[in-house]
């Protein structure tokens, strides 16, 4: 079958299943650097906003430290977006050469976009006690702004996937190209305010989860729990835990969407096998007789679609879409309850009543909520991308009509394995010489030391 594939200029199954691994194991790799990338410089403006008002040099050093580590992973992650850009043209050529022209001004926004976050990154960390503070601190902003803007524009080329706009098909030719409806698509706002708000969780709760070990530390060895680690991690944990409520509302109306639009993705993910009337709402060993019908269609009764209503070519992997999607809401749940122990004991705080959790038991669970939100977040995106199957464009171009007919592909796949391997493991080994350096002096510090 391979060698009958070749001959007739297709992709080999086996270089159809390498390619499509490939594109997900970097996309799997370069999402976790971008969520981190967006939020990490949001983080840091937090910490030097609460310098500038409260004088405390403690969030100073928090600031450049994080900001050092955000610089770090924004040169991994250009390197890991070149990667992708290069794979989009080198593994889906079809898909490019077809309909490249009616996604490409997002992908030109994005670009513009992203050099202006790198100026102004660099700016931020050169100005460090060269710049007024105030100065300092608004150049910052512009990096947050254009991190924010580049995810969206490369969002709107996703949402455009699921929901192809913005052109007309003549006799197969793609013709009436119009990029703004394209990039104005139904998905958009959902899949960009969901997407966003997943990435600005993946940083806070990660950010605070190194902090949350720390913390442990200072309780295993008897001492007082350093302001240091504990400001460390009260920022990046407000805001994800700020996040996850405001998901849980942008969750369900990502559902409803998928419903209205994608009804074969949404019977993969709830699992509905059959069309039926009243349909329960599963979950794991629960179930709710009729309570997905009255969510989706707000009558306990209602009529949802099951994937026996479609064709079975057209049906994507269920399996792996509903233990996606239910992974996905299983932690997104244990976060949301994480975040309302966290809210619920700062109310009692602020009125004086107790102290803040600093209990083993949450600093436990505050530490593994960095790697659930990791993992919430790659079951969100399977769900996402594996749903759509088997198409690249919904309901207009196949998957496989857009791969590479060159032979070789799986060759491809081992290089890049063996290429991220190398970079994971001196990202990481970077980011804890940072961590181990004793921390730098204050402009503060310096004039007292020179005084003496």
């Amino acid at each position: 079958m391979e060698l009958l594939a070749t001959l007739a200029g297709a992709a080999t199954p086996a270089d159809f299943a390498a390619a499509r691994q490939q594109m997900a194991f970097t996309l799997g790799f370069h999402i976790v650097l971008a969520s981190i990338g967006i939020g990490l410089p949001a983080i840091t403006l937090l910490a030097e906003w609460r310098s500038l008002r409260t004088g405390d040099q403690v969030y100073a050093e928090l600031a450049r430290r994080w900001m050092k580590a955000a610089g770090v992973l924004f040169a991994v992650g250009a390197v890991s977006g070149t990667v992708l850009s290069f794979e989009m043209g080198t593994l889906w050529p079809g898909f490019m050469d077809k309909y490249g022209q009616v996604f490409g001004a997002a992908f030109a926004l994005e670009g513009i976009a992203f050099f202006i976050e790198a100026i102004f990154m660099g700016i931020y960390l050169y100005g460090w006690d060269r710049l007024p503070p105030k100065v300092h601190f608004l150049t910052g902003i512009p990096v947050v702004i254009a991190g924010l803007l580049s995810a969206s524009f490369v969002v709107t080329v996703n949402a455009w996937m699921n929901q192809p706009r913005g052109f007309t098909l003549v006799d197969g030719q793609v013709t009436e190209v119009d990029p703004i409806a394209a990039m104005l698509n139904p998905n958009t706002p959902v899949q960009a305010a969901h997407l966003i708000l997943a990435s600005l969780m993946v940083c806070g709760f990660t950010v605070a989860s190194v902090y949350a070990v720390a913390l442990l530390r200072d309780h295993r060895a008897g001492r007082p729990l350093d302001p240091y680690h504990r400001r460390g991690f009260a920022i990046p944990f407000t805001l994800g835990a700020v996040c996850a409520p405001l998901q849980v509302l942008v969750g369900d109306w990502a559902v409803r969407h998928v419903h209205e639009y994608q009804p074969i993705k949404f019977a993969a993910m709830e699992g509905i096998e059959h069309t039926a009337a009243g349909v329960p709402f599963k979950f794991a060993i629960f179930e709710i007789p009729g309570m997905l019908s009255l969510m989706t269609t707000f009558d306990p009764n209602g009529v949802l679609r099951g994937l026996d209503s479609f064709p079975a070519d057209v049906r994507p992997p269920a399996e792996v879409v509903r233990i996606g999607f239910e992974l996905m809401i299983a932690i997104g749940t244990a976060l949301l309850a994480l975040a309302a122990w966290w809210a619920f004991t700062w109310w009692r705080h602020r009125r004086g009543r107790r102290d803040l959790p600093w209990n083993p038991w949450f600093l436990r669970l505050a530490a593994l909520a960095g790697v659930g939100a990791i993992i919430a977040m790659e079951a969100g995106w399977t769900t996402t991308e594996v749903g759509r199957q088997p198409w690249i464009v919904y309901g207009v171009m196949r998957t496989e009509e857009a791969v590479n007919p060159s032979p070789g592909l799986r060759f491809g796949l081992y290089v890049v394995l063996a290429v991220y391997a190398v970079l994971a493991v001196a990202t990481v080994s970077v980011l804890r010489r940072m961590r181990r350096r004793p921390q730098e002096p204050t402009a503060e510090a310096r004039e007292l030391e020179a005084a003496r």
